[in-house]
């Protein structure tokens, strides 16, 4: 090959990745040929032939638009062809797995969520593959066209060989093969996160400032946090930063039930406690008749607190004054313009929320914003299908 031939050939993948990307920033909205070349700077007859060597490469398929009035007839517009190319995200906990497949551009496809019966590996295990399939098969994607796929574990995980290298709070759980078993599912590139830094990245991507620096809090049935510093995940030494579930007298400090000391005490169930016990020393109150009719007591704590019922709100009070106190030292520490919370516990609402920014702002030179993310228990695997977005747009711009 000649050197000029070479450089035609580089020109024209950069071009093809100036209208790929261009294309792939207007989703949802497809483009006409037109509006790519003003988007790009490129001049008609190269996007044309870029877009025809793009359709060629499944990566956009031709939309047929509404009349330009112009000339008088339908104008062609271009869009991503996003299941070409889809993506699996998968969050793996002791008691629920949930599957999404997802096109490229992010779009969910199917979402699908197993309950895990004795939390045993074979069960887990099990579980996710039943979830895996399952959403494979409602989205009606082969599993062999799946571009990336990428999983979030509790745990301390060692990214360069996809294992779980310690989770205390989990017994058994490094013996679980996570990556093997969703690979023999989907033979493409598997990556295996950190659950809660795999929520970091979805609610910093929905943050107005997503360059800034984020504490973003995984509050459920576990408590972890993913630290985000100026736009980019902040892992730490061994992959163990944000492990904000073991703030106490000792790191090494397991409960009888695998918990971290601060997260033994503030985890979904131990609200609950508390919620019970409050109902019975104010059996007349607001929490007591939810509680009595059935309602998850964790649940009823947040519902009673919002309608203001005393018995809830002492007990909001309490939650939200143990965790600021346990976590000021880390604001202190990174200055994190937000505090985002995750997981179940982010449906609690404002009442929450309101009462952790109070007793934060007591503790702290500077008080972050701190605010209930909408992912709820849908960040672990937001940011999953995030992580496997970018990864392939990272191969495909470059």
């Amino acid at each position: 090959m000649t050197h000029g031939a070479t450089g035609t050939a580089v020109l024209r993948e950069l071009n093809r990745i100036a209208v790929l990307d261009a294309v792939r920033r207007a989703v949802p909205v497809p483009l006409r040929i037109a509006e790519i070349a003003d988007r790009t700077g490129l001049a008609r007859p190269t996007v044309r032939q870029a877009v025809d060597l793009l359709i060629e490469r499944a990566w956009l398929v031709a939309v047929p638009g509404t009349e330009d009035r112009s000339v008088g007839r339908p104008a062609t517009r271009f869009a991503l062809d996003g299941r070409s190319r889809p993506v699996l995200g998968i969050d793996v906990g002791p008691h629920r797995v949930t599957a999404v497949v997802a096109e490229v551009s992010g779009r969910r496809l199917a979402t699908v969520r197993k309950v895990v019966g004795r939390s045993r590996a074979a069960d887990v295990l099990s579980a996710m593959d039943a979830a895996v399939r399952s959403a494979l098969a409602e989205a009606g994607v082969d599993a062999g066209s799946v571009a990336a796929a990428a999983a979030g574990s509790p745990g301390l995980i060692d990214a360069a060989t996809g294992t779980v290298e310690l989770a205390p709070s989990v017994a058994g759980w490094p013996s679980l093969a996570i990556v093997e078993r969703v690979r023999a599912v989907v033979p493409c590139a598997v990556h295996l996160e950190n659950d809660a830094n795999l929520a970091a990245l979805a609610l910093a991507r929905a943050q107005d400032d997503p360059d800034g620096t984020l504490l973003a809090v995984q509050w459920g049935e576990r408590l972890g946090a993913g630290i985000v510093i100026d736009g980019r995940l902040h892992r730490g030494s061994r992959s163990a930063a944000g492990e904000i579930g073991f703030i106490g007298e000792s790191a090494r400090l397991v409960t009888a039930g695998g918990r971290g000391e601060l997260e033994s005490r503030l985890s979904s169930e131990a609200i609950g406690r508390r919620g019970v016990e409050a109902a019975a020393a104010h059996p007349r109150s607001v929490l007591a008749t939810q509680i009595a009719a059935g309602t998850d007591p964790a649940a009823a704590v947040f519902t009673a607190a919002t309608r203001r019922d005393r018995a809830a709100l002492a007990v909001v009070d309490d939650i939200a004054g143990t965790f600021a106190r346990a976590i000021a030292p880390v604001v202190l520490a990174l200055a994190p313009g937000a505090v985002v919370i995750g997981g179940g516990v982010a449906r609690a609402g404002p009442v929450l929320a309101d009462a952790i920014a109070e007793h934060l702002a007591e503790r702290v030179l500077v008080c972050p914003r701190v605010s209930l993310s909408a992912l709820a228990e849908d960040a672990v695997v937001s940011g999953a299908i995030q992580l496997c977005t970018d990864k392939v747009w990272a191969a495909a711009l470059t």
